[in-house]
């Protein structure tokens, strides 16, 4: 049987109480911005914010536009969006939609609703997606500053080093209610279908839409190492290029950034700077001195520290997985064992 039936059952009032108050949720949206993205420079230790609302742009729109016109990336302005004309109704239109919904209290008509809504939070994405796809290729040729090969595509959520400015990408509070509304709309859909099929009771149903909304509403964050890319990526302390495999090491953040380093001395280094609170990193890896080199949480890594390693920053400490690789190496690279507490001392 189709989840989407167009069954005429009535809807449990709980249900339309919640479609009601998402309906006028989706108002607040016209108030609030959709989505911010953040860039973070040496020289804008403050940082610098472009919040998107359903009409207009905002934060640090001037000087954006005046640091873009360097690299040849077109200016920003809410005219040019097409986007900004037709939001603020279609906004209007889903509310109305919900309201009449919870009104109707028909099954079908939030069966209906729910495809319309996925189907255009799909849809905005993608034309997000196309827009900083184009902001970030379409450059001048004439501009002051060429990287032959570079794009500045912002990341369409989470982090990405853009040359020495990190970009960061996530709904702000209008985008969460959109995320949150279209999650609830979801839950309530199935929760109505199983309970016209007497499949759930009502207590076994609430912890599924409470499961849902919390996965649906996070599950955009992850915590996960991205692996270090050799000749590309740069050291987010001494701005270095990484060229040494068999060192380097990642923090990331309880926000999904992700800072790559070159050398134990970088990452030490930029901790004691206090840019980042504890409460603020989510974990800490480096990378196996032995082939293949993939990253180790620092919870389970076991460090070597000696002279005729040669590290890039000559911090000239090395990584391992596991106690016997770490030992095998010793007879070539003669060494003390270390601690991570110990480095950071």
């Amino acid at each position: 049987m189709n989840v989407f039936s167009t069954n005429n059952s009535q809807l449990k009032t709980l249900t339309r109480i919640i479609i009601f108050i998402c309906g006028l949720g989706l108002l607040v949206v016209l108030f609030t911005p959709i989505w911010r993205i953040e860039l973070m420079a040496p020289q804008y230790p403050e940082g610098l914010n472009l919040l998107i609302y359903s009409n207009k742009l905002a934060g640090n729109v001037d000087i954006i536009n005046g640091l873009n016109h360097y690299i040849g990336m077109k200016t920003l302005h809410a005219d040019d969006f097409i986007e900004f004309k037709v939001l603020p109704y279609i906004i209007v239109f889903f509310s109305l939609c919900f309201i009449f919904v919870a009104i109707a209290a028909k099954r079908k008509w939030v069966n209906i609703l729910c495809i319309l809504f996925v189907a255009f939070g799909v849809l905005a994405m993608v034309d997000f997606w196309r827009w900083e796809y184009n902001y970030g290729h379409n450059l001048n040729p004439d501009a002051a500053i060429i990287v032959p090969g570079m794009a500045y595509q912002p990341p369409l959520i989470g982090f990405k080093q853009l040359l020495n400015f990190g970009a960061y990408s996530i709904p702000a509070i209008g985008g969460w209610i959109f995320i949150t509304v279209g999650a609830v709309l979801v839950a309530c859909a199935i929760y109505e279908w199983k309970r016209s099929k007497k499949a759930l009771k009502l207590s076994q149903a609430k912890p599924i839409i409470i499961i849902g909304i919390m996965s649906l509403a996070f599950s955009a964050c992850s915590t996960e190492p991205e692996p270090i890319k050799v000749g590309k990526d740069n050291c987010h302390f001494c701005k270095m290029t990484i060229v040494d495999s068999r060192f380097g090491a990642e923090i990331i953040t309880t926000k999904s950034k992700v800072y790559k380093f070159d050398d134990e001395h970088c990452i030490v280094a930029f901790l004691n700077s206090k840019s980042l609170v504890k409460s603020e990193i989510s974990s800490i890896y480096f990378t196996d001195f032995c082939s293949p080199h993939k990253l180790i949480n620092v919870k389970q890594a076991y460090f070597l520290q000696s002279p005729k390693l040669k590290s890039p920053m000559n911090g000239n400490i090395a990584a391992f997985s596991n106690q016997d690789s770490l030992t095998n190496i010793i007879p070539k690279f003669y060494g003390n064992t270390i601690t991570w507490e110990d480095m950071q001392k």
